[in-house]
């Protein structure tokens, strides 16, 4: 597989417009996930979970109780890339957003 390649600041400014909630925190996609309860929260992430290994791509993160927070990052490419706006869509669309 071709390596991914790093986004331009107006990509990632272009991707933030649609993506709801998204922000760029330490260099990574950032957003918190609040659902009704724990099992809404880890449903969520066992379908996300399901997903990143059809891609390949794992985020970062986090599960307390009613909440998920998820940094997106491509690692091997040092950043924020097509992989990662594309995986915050899928996560959006997992939780109903």
């Amino acid at each position: 597989m071709a390596r991914p390649k790093l986004l331009d600041p107006g990509r990632i400014e272009a991707a933030l417009d649609e993506l709801a909630g998204w922000q760029v925190v330490d260099d990574r996609l950032h957003k918190v996930f609040t659902f009704g309860d724990f099992g809404c929260a880890f449903g969520f992430m066992a379908a996300a979970a399901t997903y990143a290994e059809k891609v390949d791509h794992h985020p970062e993160w986090s599960n307390v109780y009613a909440t998920v927070t998820v940094d997106l990052v491509t690692h091997d490419a040092g950043g924020i890339t097509e992989l990662d706006v594309d995986f915050a869509r899928r996560l959006d669309e997992l939780a109903g957003h």
